[in-house]
């Protein structure tokens, strides 16, 4: 299979070599903290002592949850094919941020229950390819087909294949998702894999109530439950639990690792894709960074588990890749830095001391 194929190795020779080259920078050894081992990051991903970030994508993965028919979301479904269009007019807070980092921005429609409007789908920053309107509902049988999660996968394979093809191979890549229902997905995928309670993984998601909450924790109780002959694999896990857009995720950070294209990965929700990505590719956990905490509580706890340090803590949830497209400046000041500051022989300042 192709996701448990090797990843690109990162130059640990080049990691060494901007060690002992940040040593040289006017200023004391280690006093940029995180900053300097960021861009060190950076020269091992990219095999050179001057790294670059200018080209970024970003992309939102969006699919439909067939656990909505549960009342676990806030919104109505229709919400998914809505916010399709909202990112592709520019409106969304990911569209925002993308356009302000001059980031290349696309969209991949995976499935949605509402069809998208018919002049969007000739956009051509949407790449409309369905698996189905929705998944099943997890609570009563797996979300997917073996068919529909290995669909799903290719799809990220297939989106980071075509980003490294083209003529502006971009430097990071940031998924983003668009699905009412994935957190519950998510929250499932962390109780699964990380053996947790869904007392422990079930927060307000989109803006659910005390009820709300209530119930998504008995619907993951109940998922778990019934698929728990088959959960003690990451695929399985998956299949059962997860949704098109979070597989395709997983495809997409699976294939970047392999590609030699460094992940900066977004909040709860892509977390989750994270951790499905690296159970089924142990070697995808080098190509990963994580941009922030989101003010899901259960995230804390999942970054920790994956000896995963994040970027910022601002009190985000809102997903879409909102919070990476955030913490991006802080990657570019980091390569910067590196690349631009005088040695102390360059800048005839004394190191001693």
């Amino acid at each position: 299979m192709w996701f448990k194929e090797d990843v690109c190795a990162v130059d640990k020779g080049c990691v060494k070599q901007a060690h002992q080259y940040q040593a040289t920078l006017t200023k004391p050894r280690g006093s940029l903290g995180r900053l300097e081992t960021l861009a060190e990051q950076f020269c091992g991903w990219q095999k050179t002592l001057r790294p670059a970030l200018e080209h970024i994508h970003i992309a939102v993965l969006a699919g439909d949850h067939g656990v909505c028919q549960q009342n676990i979301s806030a919104f109505p479904q229709a919400v998914t094919a809505q916010m399709i269009a909202n990112f592709l007019e520019g409106g969304a807070a990911i569209s925002v941020l993308s356009a302000g980092l001059g980031a290349a921005f696309s969209v991949i429609n995976m499935g949605t229950v509402a069809p998208v409007p018919q002049p969007y789908l000739a956009h051509p920053r949407l790449h409309h390819t369905p698996i189905a309107p929705q998944t099943a509902d997890f609570s009563l049988a797996p979300a997917m087909t073996q068919e529909q999660l290995d669909k799903s996968l290719a799809v990220g394979r297939e989106t980071i294949q075509r980003l490294l093809a083209s003529p502006d191979k971009p430097h990071l890549f940031i998924g983003g998702e668009m699905g009412i229902g994935n957190t519950t997905s998510a929250s499932a995928l962390y109780a699964a894999a990380l053996s947790l309670a869904p007392e422990a993984v079930v927060g307000a998601g989109s803006g659910v109530d005390q009820d709300g909450i209530q119930r998504k924790q008995a619907i993951i109780a109940q998922a778990l439950a019934l698929h728990q002959g088959c959960l003690d694999q990451a695929y399985e896990q998956l299949r059962c639990l997860g949704g098109f857009e979070i597989a395709g995720l997983v495809g997409c950070y699976i294939a970047a690792a392999q590609g030699g294209l460094p992940v900066l990965v977004d909040g709860f929700i892509c977390t989750a894709a994270a951790l499905m990505a690296v159970r089924l590719n142990p070697g995808v956990s080098n190509w990963l960074l994580f941009s922030h905490q989101s003010a899901e509580f259960a995230h804390q706890t999942a970054l920790a588990k994956m000896d995963a340090k994040p970027l910022l803590q601002l009190g985000m949830r809102l997903g879409e890749g909102s919070g990476a497209a955030v913490a991006v400046p802080l990657l570019q000041a980091a390569v910067n830095l590196h690349n631009q500051m005088a040695t102390f022989d360059q800048a005839r300042v004394d190191e001693r001391g």
